[in-house]
């Protein structure tokens, strides 16, 4: 069964391939081989190639098995980290949401 296609932004896309880019450089830097990156991180070497090129079809938690194996999991814990909606939720003396409404 084929998995959906997802179309992204241009803009989306640019962050994935700066993204990619990133975790190559970061491999480089460690003197890691393709081989070695992806045999720890438990991926075939055509995903982390994917993931390098920054591919929209690669899984999150392959992004994420590769950031922890570069010791970059922290950076992945910032992902969507709401800061400026807490505080304007603060702010604004909202009440406490602890699930969304249903309309």
């Amino acid at each position: 069964m084929a998995g959906k296609t997802v179309v992204l932004s241009s803009n989306t896309a640019q962050i994935l391939k700066r993204m990619g880019a990133r975790i190559r450089k970061a491999r480089l830097r460690r003197n890691l081989s393709m081989e070695i990156l992806a045999k720890q991180a438990n991926i075939s070497n055509f995903t982390l190639s994917s993931i390098e090129k920054g591919m929209s079809s690669v899984s999150i938690g392959a992004y994420a098995s590769v950031l922890t194996v570069l010791g970059l999991d922290k950076d992945f814990e910032l992902i969507a980290l709401d800061e400026e909606g807490k505080k304007q939720f603060w702010e604004n003396n909202l009440r406490r949401r602890e699930r969304a409404s249903r309309w």
